[in-house]
C-alpha cells in the first residue's frame, strides 16, 4: 500500500521495517502478476469512448544527462502510454517504452484487441498517433485528435510545465467523433494521480526509477490497485467494477494473493 501512496522503496522500509531486498523482489513478483492479470482479464471491454495519452518520466537520468553506456543499460527518458474509458475511467491498456510510431502503433493495437465495438477515441495532437490508428482500427474507429495551443513559457530553460494553453483545435481523423465527447480531460487526470502516487513520477526528488524493470513492475501493480481497488470518488465503485469486470472491491490482500511465491509473502506477513 505505501508504494502506491507516494512512498519510495526506502519510505517503505522505513515505515514496514521490511527489508529493502523483499521489497524488491515483492515488487517484482507482484508486478508480473499484475501483469499478467490485466493482460487476461481486461478484454471484450465494453466501450464508448476512449482517451489516449502519454506521461514522461526517466530511468536514471534525464535523457540530456545520459552516457551512451548508460542509455545501453535502459537509462534516459520513459514513456507510460495510458487509455482510459472515459465513463468507467477503467485503464484498458498502457504501454511503457519510448514516444516513437513503433510504440504507438503497439500501443493502439493492444487498446484495439481489448474492446469489443467501435469505439470514439480521442488523443493529443502527437502526430504518430493518426497511422498508429489506422494501423489498429482501420476506418472501424471514430477517431479525432484534440490539439492545445500553449503561450510562451515564463522561463523556457527551467519550467517542467508548457505555458499556458491559448486555444484548443480539434481535429476530425476517421469516422464521426461525437464533438462533446472529443476530450483528453479525464485520461490527463488519470497521469496526474498516476504522477502523485508513485515517488518515481515525482519531480525534483531523488526517487525516480533506477532500472527499466522496477519502473515497469511498479506501474503494473499501480494500474492494477487504480482498476481493482481504488473507489472512484465520482463512480463510488472502481473502475473494474463500472465497467463489469468485477463484482466487489479489492482490498490490499486479495490484490497481494496474486503472488504466486508464497515464501515471499510469507515472509512479509512474519516481518510485519
Amino acid at each position: 500500500m505505501a508504494l502506491i501512496e507516494g512512498n519510495s522503496i526506502r519510505s517503505t522500509c522505513r515505515m514496514t521495517g521490511i527489508a529493502k531486498g523483499t521489497v524488491l523482489s515483492l515488487l517484482a513478483d507482484l508486478g508480473d502478476q499484475c501483469a499478467a492479470y490485466h493482460d487476461e482479464h481486461v478484454r471484450n471491454v465494453k466501450t464508448k469512448r476512449i482517451q489516449a495519452d502519454e506521461c514522461w518520466s526517466f530511468i536514471g537520468a534525464k535523457q540530456k544527462n545520459v552516457s551512451a553506456e548508460k542509455m545501453a543499460a535502459g537509462w534516459g527518458d520513459v514513456w507510460t502510454w495510458t487509455a482510459l474509458d472515459a465513463d468507467t475511467k477503467l485503464i484498458v491498456s498502457y504501454l511503457v517504452g519510448q514516444r516513437g510510431a513503433d510504440w504507438a502503433k503497439a500501443f493502439l493495437e493492444d487498446v484495439a484487441s481489448r474492446v469489443s465495438n467501435r469505439i470514439q477515441l480521442t488523443t493529443d495532437g502527437h502526430h504518430v498517433y493518426a497511422d498508429a490508428v489506422e494501423s489498429a482500427f482501420g476506418a472501424d474507429v471514430d477517431y479525432a485528435m484534440l490539439i492545445k495551443l500553449y503561450g510562451n513559457p515564463v522561463n523556457p530553460d527551467t519550467r517542467y510545465s508548457p505555458g499556458e494553453v491559448i486555444g484548443i483545435d480539434t481535429k476530425v481523423i476517421v469516422g464521426r467523433p461525437d464533438p462533446k465527447h472529443i476530450a483528453t480531460s479525464f485520461v490527463e487526470r488519470q497521469n496526474l494521480t498516476m504522477r502523485m502516487s508513485m515517488r518515481r513520477f515525482t519531480r525534483l526528488t531523488s526517487g525516480f526509477s533506477k532500472k527499466l524493470a522496477n519502473h515497469e513492475h511498479m506501474l503494473a501493480i499501480y494500474f492494477m490497485y487504480y482498476n481493482w481497488c481504488r473507489v472512484n470518488q465520482t463512480l463510488r465503485v472502481t473502475p473494474a467494477m463500472e465497467a463489469g469486470l468485477s463484482t466487489h472491491v479489492w482490498d490490499v490482500s486479495e490484490l497481494v494473493s496474486l503472488l504466486d511465491n508464497r515464501s515471499i509473502l510469507h515472509g512479509l506477513l512474519k516481518t510485519a
